[in-house]
C-alpha cells in the first residue's frame, strides 16, 4: 500500500510512528476482512509481508501422515477450507521485526521478552540482517504485537515483501579504531527516511541496504548488497576542511546466484546520501523487473544495464527529484546519537581473571578506540535467546552501560562502552544467565537460517547441522590451532544463502540426493568465500555430501588446512593453491551413498529421526545395482560442472562459461530423454523440448524454486555463443550448479509421481 505525501511528510525523520500506528489498524481491519472472505488471499499474503508477518512450515513441512502440508491464512471461501486434506487451516506463522543498524535499548529487550513469552515459544530469534523473528505467532495477535513494539520505537513495517528491508550496520560503529567516521546516524537516516516512502512502494523484490565504517573488515558486508555504503573522508582544498562521505556500491547480493556489488561513486558527500538513494529506488522501482520474480533483484538491472548506464540513469533521476528538508534536516542532529559511557574507564585488574574468563576475554571483548573501554560481544547458539535471558541482558545493561546494546549479522548481541574494570562482573552476570560461551566470531560461532525448522524453502536441516557443529568444534576448542579458530563456518537450509554461505571459508547448503526410493538429505560443500573485505569473493560449490557426514568434511578439510598451509596462508588462499581437483578427492569417498541396509543414518537428517521416502518404485533383477539412464547423465552433468571450476581456476573463462553451460545441456537433455527416447540430439532441440515437457508445464518449476533454474539455462542456450568475461563465467558456473541440483529434484518428482514412460535400465 503507498503512503500518501502528505502523511509520510509530516513526520519527522525521527519518528514515523504516529502514522505507523494508523496503518496497524488498517491491518486489523484487512485480516478481519480476509477472515470473512472479503479480501483475496494473494493481495492480503503481500500486505502481511510487508507487516513482517510471514507463513512458517511446520514438522519440518510434513503432517503426521508423512503428507506435505501448505499454510493458509484465512482461506476466502468454504471451498478453500476444504480443498485438499494437505491444507493448514489458519497456522501461526511468523514475525519479523525491524532493527534499524542492531541499535536496542533495555526497554525494547524487555518488550521483546514479553513478547516472546505471551506470543510465541518463549525465544526469540536474532537473523543475519540484525532484525529480531518470534515463531509460532498467530495473525490474529500481530496487530496487538505491533502496538505494544511501536510503543517503545519499534516498527514490523515492511521487514518482508517487495521493500527496503532492515538497513543494517557494523555493531562497532562509533567505537571501531579502523573506522572513518561514525555511520550509524546515516544509518538511522536512511532506514526512516525510506520507510513507508512512496518511491518504495513498487518493487519487484526487497531491496537490502548496508553501512560499513571502514573497506577492510567484515562487519558491513558491503559488497553483497543491492545498495552498500563505507564511510570515506577527504580533504576539501578550496575551504581546507575535512569532509565527510561514502563509497557507494550498488547491485550486490547474494541468493541462489551471488552477484558482487558495482561501484556506483567512489566518494558521495554525505548530503546526497539521501537523495540517491532515492533516486536509485526510482530507478529500480520503474525499471526493474515486476512479473518475472526470480530477476526482479536490482542486481539483475545493474547487469542488465551496466554499471555506466545504471549510474547515467540514477543521476539524471536525481537532477528531477523535488528537493526534500528531510534530506539534510537529520545532519544538524548528528551527534545526539553519540554514546556515553555509565562508568569512568578503569583498567582490567589481573587478580579478578579465571581461565574461564580469559577464554571468554579472549574472543568475545573488542576493545575501544576510546581507552579503557570495551564492546563485549554474548554468543548466542544459532540465534536464540531466551525470555528471561532477554531481561537478564537488559538489566546487565543497565548495570554496566547507558543502555548501548546492538545485535549484529553474526546473529549475537554486543554491549558497547563497558568499562574494562567490569568486564569480570559482567561476565559472571552472564555465565549466571547461560549466555557466557566463548568463541564469538570464531569456526564455533556458526550462522544458520532456519532451515526446515520453520521455513517452507528450507530442503535440508541447517539448524541441526549447525547445532552439531557447534558442539562437536566447542569440545576440542581449547586445543584447536589458532588459524582453524579464526575460520567462519555458514549453513544454509537450500539454494537461497540466507545464511551466507558464499562468503564463508566453509559454507553449506541444503540439497537432497536420490537413493532407490528414498531422499538422502545432502548438503553441497562451498568453498573460497571471504568473509572480511566486506564479503570480498564469493565461494563456489564443490559437490554435495551426505548432511550426517559434512563434520568429516570439516575435519578433514581443517586438518588438511594445519598440516599443509604456510605461513599466514588464508584458508581461501590454501584451497585456491592445492586446487579443487585436490579438494574433490579428498571428499569423493563422502560422496558416495551406501544403501539404507548399510547405514541407515543416512537417510535421516539432523534432528529428525524420520527417514525421507519418495514413494514405492520397482526394483529390477540384475547381478549389479541398477542405474538409471537419469542417473548416469546428471553425474555426467556433475562431472562437467566440477570441470568448469577447474578452468575457472585457472582463469580460463571462456572455457569454463562453455563447460558450464555444457552441463545444463547435459542435465536438460538427460530429463528430456527420460520422456522422449528419440529425441533428435540436437542443442537447439533439446532446449525446445525441455521448455515444453517441463519449464511450461512447470514439471522443472515448483520444487524448491526450480523454475528459475529452468530460466537459467534456457537463458544461457540463448547466449551460448557469446564470449565470457570473468564475472560472467563465474555466474554461469554458479547457475549450471543450480540447474544440476534442480534437475535432481524433477527427476524424483517424475519417479514419485511414475510420469516417466521409460523403464528404468541395469547395467
Amino acid at each position: 500500500m503507498k503512503a500518501s505525501n502528505n502523511l509520510w511528510r509530516e513526520q519527522p525523520i525521527e519518528s514515523p510512528f504516529p502514522e505507523l500506528i494508523r496503518e496497524i489498524e488498517i491491518y486489523e481491519t484487512e485480516i478481519e476482512l480476509r477472515k470473512q472472505g472479503k479480501l483475496d488471499e494473494k493481495l492480503f499474503a503481500e500486505t502481511r509481508l510487508r507487516r513482517g508477518a510471514y507463513g512458517q512450515r511446520y514438522d519440518n513441512g510434513q503432517r503426521w501422515d508423512g503428507k506435505e502440508t501448505q499454510t493458509l491464512l484465512y482461506p476466502s471461501s468454504a471451498t478453500e477450507l476444504t480443498k485438499g486434506t494437505n491444507t493448514v487451516w489458519d497456522a501461526p506463522g511468523m514475525q519479523r521485526i525491524k532493527v534499524p543498524f542492531g541499535g536496542m535499548n533495555p526497554e525494547q529487550l524487555e518488550v521483546m521478552a514479553e513478547l516472546a513469552e505471551e506470543y510465541s515459544d518463549g525465544i526469540a530469534h536474532v537473523t543475519t540482517r540484525q532484525d529480531f523473528q518470534l515463531h509460532f505467532i498467530h495473525v490474529d495477535d500481530t496487530p496487538a504485537l505491533m502496538r505494544r513494539l511501536a510503543a517503545v520505537g519499534i516498527t514490523t513495517r515492511e521487514a518482508c515483501g517487495n521493500s527496503v528491508r532492515n538497513v543494517t550496520a557494523c555493531p562497532f560503529s562509533g567505537v571501531c579504531s579502523t573506522e572513518s567516521f561514525d555511520v550509524t546516524p546515516y544509518a538511522k537516516g536512511l532506514a526512516y527516511f525510506l520507510l513507508g516512502h512512496p518511491d518504495v512502494q513498487d518493487f519487484g523484490r526487497k531491496f537490502k541496504v548496508a553501512f560499513s565504517g571502514c573497506k577492510d573488515e567484515s562487519c558491513g558486508l558491503v559488497n553483497m548488497h543491492d545498495m552498500g555504503v563505507i564511510a570515506v573522508k577527504k580533504i576539501d582544498a578550496e575551504r581546507a576542511v575535512e569532509k565527510r562521505g561514502f563509497e557507494l556500491y550498488v547491485g550486490g547480493g547474494l541468493g541462489t546466484v551471488p552477484h558482487q556489488a558495482k561501484l556506483f561513486e567512489a566518494f558521495l558527500p554525505e548530503e546526497e546520501l539521501l537523495p540517491t538513494a532515492q533516486a536509485i529506488s526510482r530507478v529500480f522501482a520503474r525499471l526493474g523487473e515486476k512479473k518475472n520474480r526470480n530477476r526482479a533483484r536490482i542486481k539483475f538491472l545493474v547487469a542488465q544495464l551496466g554499471i555506466e548506464e545504471f549510474k547515467r540513469l540514477v543521476l539524471e533521476e536525481r537532477a528531477t527529484l523535488e528537493p526534500d528538508p528531510r534530506w539534510t534536516a537529520y545532519l544538524a542532529e548528528i551527534h545526539e546519537l553519540d554514546e556515553k559511557p555509565l562508568h569512568p574507564a578503569q583498567p582490567l585488574a589481573d587478580t579478578l581473571q579465571t581461565a574461564s574468563f580469559q577464554h571468554w576475554y579472549k574472543t568475545n571483548i573488542f576493545r575501544q578506540k576510546q581507552e579503557g573501554y570495551v564492546t563485549a560481544t554474548i554468543t548466542l547458539p544459532l540465534g536464540d535467546i531466551t525470555a528471561d535471558q532477554l531481561r537478564a541482558v537488559a538489566d546487565i545493561s543497565r548495570r554496566f552501560t547507558n543502555g548501548t546494546i546492538r545485535t549484529t549479522v553474526d546473529q549475537n548481541i554486543v554491549l558497547r562502552w563497558i568499562s574494562a574494570a567490569d568486564l569480570p562482573e559482567v561476565y559472571v552476570a552472564l555465565e549466571a544467565i547461560g549466555l557466557g560461551q566463548p568463541g564469538a566470531g570464531t569456526i564455533v560461532d556458526i550462522t544458520s537460517c532456519p532451515g526446515t525448522d520453520t521455513c517452507k524453502l528450507g530442503i535440508s536441516a541447517s539448524r541441526g547441522l549447525a547445532g552439531e557443529l557447534r558442539q562437536r568444534l566447542a569440545e576440542k576448542s581449547h586445543a584447536m590451532d589458532e588459524a582453524v579458530q579464526n575460520l567462519h563456518i555458514k549453513v544454509s537450509g537450500c539454494f537461497n544463502s540466507c545464511g551466507q554461505h558464499h562468503v564463508a571459508d566453509l559454507g553449506f547448503y541444503g540439497v537432497s540426493r536420490h537413493s532407490g526410493n528414498l531422499t538422502v538429505p545432502h548438503f553441497q560443500v562451498v568453498l573460497g568465500g571471504e568473509w572480511t573485505h566486506n564479503a570480498g569473493s564469493y565461494g563456489l560449490a564443490m559437490g554435495a555430501v551426505p548432511a550426517k557426514r559434512i563434520p568429516e568434511v570439516v575435519e578433514r578439510l581443517t586438518g588438511r588446512y594445519v598440516s599443509e598451509r604456510e605461513k599466514n596462508e588464508s584458508f581461501k588462499a590454501f584451497i585456491q593453491r592445492i586446487g579443487k581437483v585436490q579438494v574433490k578427492s579428498m571428499l569423493d569417498d563422502l560422496t558416495k551413498i551406501p544403501s539404507h541396509d548399510e547405514d541407515p543414518t543416512l537417510y535421516t537428517d539432523w534432528g529428525d529421526n524420520r527417514e525421507f521416502t519418495i514413494g514405492d518404485i520397482g526394483v529390477g533383477e540384475c547381478a549389479g545395482e541398477v542405474v538409471s539412464h537419469a542417473e548416469f547423465g546428471l553425474a555426467a552433468a556433475e562431472r562437467q560442472v566440477f570441470e568448469a571450476q577447474v578452468f575457472l581456476d585457472e582463469h580460463q573463462f571462456q572455457q569454463a562459461g562453455e563447460t558450464a553451460y555444457a552441463s545444463m545441456y547435459q542435465a536438460a537433455r538427460t530429463l528430456v530423454e527420460e520422456q522422449f527416447f528419440n529425441v533428435p540430439i540436437n542443442p537447439d532441440r533439446i532446449a525446445e523440448e525441455f521448455r515444453t515437457r517441463f519449464y511450461d508445464t512447470k514439471l522443472f518449476w515448483d520444487e524448491y524454486a526450480g523454475g528459475k533454474f529452468g530460466h537459467y539455462y534456457l537463458r544461457a542456450h540463448e547466449k551460448a555463443k557469446e564470449p565470457y568475461t570473468p564475472e560472467e563465467a563465474h555466474r554461469r558456473v554458479e547457475e549450471a550448479q543450480l540447474v544440476i541440483e534442480a534437475a535432481h529434484s524433477c527427476y524424483r518428482k517424475l519417479l514419485a509421481t511414475k510420469s516417466l514412460p521409460r523403464q528404468l535400465s541395469g547395467i
